[in-house]
């Protein structure tokens, strides 16, 4: 399975940084993962067109604060079920300071929060990183989770 994550804005935070880089790193031992950084938040609405034309044909989740609240099981438990129905590829879409446009939160397949407080993104970027290294994890039976 590949992940893609469509995040607005590079990490420039050192904190941020070292935390993408650390995750991303753990990571390749249980999948792909792409990560888009690089564009400028030009807006909600601006930053809409391409979000959505890079995450053609990919289970889409959207990261949203209005979205709902998973816990790190049902993560896992839906990973494996993805799998199992042959998901190839799932593309996880973070905005910029203004959130995502209604249009992207209505393609997505999900809109989830990663918490009730509303996340910096770059910080939403490393806690999202960690928690797939963490259903890859446990979906192995490796005790990080414990």
């Amino acid at each position: 399975m590949k992940w893609q994550i469509l995040a607005i804005g590079k990490p420039s935070l050192g904190y941020a940084r070292s935390g993408v880089e650390e995750y991303r790193k753990r990571l390749t031992r249980y999948a792909t993962v792409d990560l888009s950084a690089d564009g400028k938040d030009a807006g909600a609405e601006k930053n809409a067109g391409a979000q959505l034309a890079a995450s053609e044909g990919a289970l889409r989740i959207v990261l949203d604060e209005r979205g709902d609240s998973w816990t790190t099981l049902e993560f896992t438990s839906r990973v494996r079920g993805w799998q199992l129905d042959g998901v190839k590829r799932i593309a996880i879409l973070i905005g910029g300071a203004d959130g995502h446009a209604p249009e992207v939160r209505s393609a997505a397949d999900h809109v989830v929060s990663l918490s009730a407080f509303t996340l910096q993104h770059e910080l939403a970027l490393v806690v999202l990183l960690e928690q797939i290294y963490r259903v890859h994890t446990i979906l192995k039976g490796e005790p990080y989770h414990r």
